[in-house]
């Protein structure tokens, strides 16, 4: 198989500077603002997006080094399939987070209840739609005991 390789469309600005600081989810960052500076070359490709409320964001862990098969994830103790975990050290490190829009100002993306570093390179935009995105029956694996506990971040 060939290698893949992509290119990054922009650049993901948010108040945290380390990994540490980061939530591990969007839902809770609080509210976090940031913004999203799309390259110029790209610009063209947000048009018609200014109408929805919110994005799939999807992001090169740049920080994330190597990887592991079998993780502890945030809420467990108990070694899980990297696959069945949302852990940022991947085989492909590939982070993706639904973000609010706040508002487009020509390139830039004003974006709420961020959850990744700033200076994340960002590989591609998806609007998040309610009717193709959610399913009535969901089920959540090994998170169904745990999830109620919620993060302490």
């Amino acid at each position: 198989m060939s290698e893949v390789s992509f290119e990054p469309i922009g650049i993901i600005h948010t108040p945290f500077k380390t990994t540490a600081e980061a939530p591990i989810q969007p839902r809770y960052s609080g509210g976090k603002a940031g913004t999203i500076e799309i390259y110029s070359r790209f610009e063209e490709g947000l048009a018609d997006l200014d109408g929805f409320s919110h994005l799939i964001l999807i992001f090169h862990l740049h920080l994330s080094e190597g990887y592991s098969l079998k993780v502890k994830p945030y809420l467990d103790n108990t070694l899980r399939g990297v696959f069945a975990t949302r852990a940022p050290r991947r085989p492909n490190p590939l982070g993706l987070s639904v973000v609010r829009l706040d508002k487009i100002e020509k390139n830039i993306l004003y974006v709420s209840n961020v959850d990744m570093v700033d200076g994340t390179p960002l590989l591609d935009i998806k609007p998040y739609v309610p009717e193709f995105d959610k399913d009535e029956k969901i089920e959540i694996g090994w998170l169904k005991e745990r999830i109620k506990e919620g993060p302490e971040k």
